[in-house]
This record gives C-alpha cells, sequence and structure tokens, in this order.
C-alpha cells in the first residue's frame, strides 16, 4: 500500500512541473473560505469573521472558548484550515452580543476580526461552498509562465485528480497507519481521535483507487457502474451506460466518485465496483471492520473541475496562482501537477 502521496501518479507526467517552493514569505498563501450562507442578523449565535497566521482551527477555536468562557464544542465552524497559511474564516459563538467581538483582536495575538452579525444556528462542518486561494510558488525558472500554461491547459480540459492532500495524514506522515490500527482495536481509546485516525486511512484508501485509475488509462472516461456526481447540484447517480454520459463528463458536468470505505457506503458495481473491490482486497480490511466501528463511508469527487485559473508573474522568480475549489479539495493536489515536487508542494 502506498504512503500516503509522495508516490501518487500525476496526471499531467508527461509535461515537466515548475519546480519552486511554498511558503517563502508571508502571505505567499492566502486562503479565505466562500460561505454556503450568510448569516441573517438576527439569533442567538454570533457568526464572527477573522483573519489569522499561524493558528490551526482548533487553536482558534480553544482560544475562543477560553476567551469568552464557553464549552470549546459550542463554538462551530465549517472547515477545519491549515496553521501555514494567511486564513480567513468564520466561527459562531452561542449568545454573544456583536459588540463582544472587539475583545478578540484585543486579546488574542494574531488573529483580526472582519465583521461579527448574528444567526439562528451554530456553523458546522460543511457548511461552506469551498475556499478561494491565492498561492505564491517562488524559486521558478525564467520560462515557468510559458511553461505552465500547458499544464494548466490539460487540468482544465480533463480536471485535476482529488488526492487527499498530505496534511490529511499528519506531521509524521502516520496516521492512516495508526487508523488501520484503530480499525482493529489498537491505538487510542478516545472516540473523537480513533475516528479521526480511522478517516484518513479511509483517505489512504481512496487515493489508492484514484491512483490506479489514472495508472490503468481509466481517469478521463466513466466506468460500467460508476456512482457519478453532479458539479452543480451534488446529486449522485449510477452510470449504466458510460458511452450515454461521456460528453457531459467531459464538460465537467458530471464526475466519477471514489470510495471512503464504510459500513453504509453506496457501492459501486460493475468495472468501477471491480476495481473499488481490487483495493479493498489489497488493504486486508473489509467493510464488515468499518461497519463494526461505526464508520458509515461516503463516496469523493474523483477529480476537481477548476474552469478559472488566474496566473500572474509575481517577480522574476516567482508565479501567483489564484482559483476557487469547492469544500474537501486540497489546493496541494493541483499545486502537485504544476511543481512536480511533493516536498515542494507542501
Amino acid at each position: 500500500m502506498k504512503y500516503p502521496t509522495g508516490d501518487l501518479p500525476y496526471l499531467t507526467s508527461g509535461l515537466p512541473g515548475i519546480g519552486g517552493r511554498l511558503r517563502v514569505q508571508a502571505n505567499d498563501f492566502i486562503v479565505e473560505e466562500v460561505p454556503l450562507y450568510q448569516p441573517s442578523g438576527s439569533g442567538n449565535h454570533l457568526y464572527i469573521s477573522v483573519t489569522r497566521e499561524g493558528l490551526t482551527t482548533p487553536r482558534v477555536q480553544e482560544a475562543l472558548a477560553r476567551l469568552f468562557g464557553l464549552p470549546q464544542r459550542s463554538i462551530g465552524y465549517a472547515g477545519l484550515k491549515d496553521r501555514n497559511a494567511q486564513t480567513t474564516q468564520v466561527f459562531s459563538l452561542p449568545g454573544l452580543s456583536p459588540s463582544q467581538a472587539d475583545r478578540i483582536e484585543r486579546e488574542l495575538v494574531g488573529v483580526q476580526v472582519n465583521w461579527a452579525q448574528r444567526h439562528t444556528n451554530k456553523l458546522k462542518s460543511g457548511h461552506l461552498l469551498g475556499n478561494r486561494f491565492r498561492i505564491v510558488v517562488r524559486g521558478v525558472g525564467s520560462g515557468a509562465l510559458e511553461q505552465v500554461q500547458s499544464i494548466i491547459w490539460k487540468l482544465q480540459q480533463e480536471g485535476v485528480p482529488n488526492y487527499f492532500g498530505p496534511q490529511r495524514f499528519g506531521t509524521e506522515g502516520d496516521n492512516a497507519e495508526r487508523g488501520r490500527e484503530a480499525l482493529f482495536g489498537k491505538g487510542p481509546r478516545k472516540r473523537w481521535l480513533r475516528r479521526f485516525l480511522i478517516s484518513a486511512y479511509q483517505s489512504l484508501l481512496f487515493n489508492r483507487y484514484l491512483a490506479l485509475r489514472l495508472e490503468r488509462g481509466l481517469f478521463g472516461r466513466l466506468l460500467p457502474g460508476d456512482v457519478a456526481k453532479k458539479e452543480a447540484t451534488g446529486g449522485m447517480f449510477s452510470i449504466e451506460t458510460p458511452e450515454s454520459e461521456q460528453e457531459r463528463y467531459q464538460r465537467g458536468e458530471i464526475h466519477f466518485t471514489g470510495p471512503l470505505f464504510g459500513g453504509k457506503m453506496w457501492t459501486a458495481t460493475g468495472e468501477a465496483g471491480t476495481l473499488e473491490a481490487e483495493v479493498l482486497a489489497e488493504s486486508g480490511v473489509t467493510l464488515e471492520d468499518f461497519a463494526r466501528n461505526k464508520i458509515p463511508g461516503t463516496r469523493r469527487p474523483g477529480r476537481i473541475w477548476v474552469p478559472q485559473i488566474e496566473i500572474r508573474q509575481e517577480a522574476e522568480d516567482a508565479l501567483a496562482f489564484s482559483f476557487f475549489l469547492r469544500k474537501g479539495a486540497f489546493a496541494t493536489s493541483l499545486l502537485r501537477e504544476i511543481m512536480k515536487d511533493d516536498r515542494a508542494a507542501r
């Protein structure tokens, strides 16, 4: 089994990357949440948009809980964000007034408040459309701007392989291995930590499935039995006759999905189902192992559709990329295709 991202195949393997490095200077990696909805202006939860650096989402959540004397679990957020970026995201806090948000900038170092408005419900995981990125790659060659055009063109024609990025597997890269052990009753006893580690193992198996599709030339087309997902609505359906849906696939209107294995997962059939079964058999685990741990499973799009990518020359040896990704997609999956250097693209 491949651990966890370093040897995954590229879609654009025939096109040399531009190399370079990420996060060389402050503000080289900027992430801004795009909300699923706007706060209504009334209700018992205060939505606060903050911009911060050097802090993970749980650390900000913990600091807010301590500052206002709230249970940490009562503070909501839509998605986890890396600490190695300038990040703008929204938190919800129960029972506060907008004027109380002023305390955050005064008492929390490195956290800037953008706005604060009331809403009726707690913000929960997944309550966002996606994220807007501006990322600078430094240390590239003089011809990088022209070189990258061919890579971007291919990615926009075929989509970006929707791999889970290295962040998913922890700083030591061993979260997936620990998750496999947790499936068999080993490892931490805390339920939330076990589920977190098992989710990393699910991610590893998804990456393996996606890698096999690329290696076998099956990324650019639908397979009989695929479970497809609609780009516009997120609705899923089974593919019975791939030929009748291939044009929609090529236009980016639908995508094949890969398995996040679990006891209640929608399983693919036909040729796609055979490939899923191969990945599961290779792993040595079963769907029953996931079910025993109350892991329902789900499905994830196999590719990221990025119709617009803005590129500008930031400096003589630096390019800036601006793009939007739907929730759950990793910017590093796009950047690794451009850079062709997994160590640099982290």
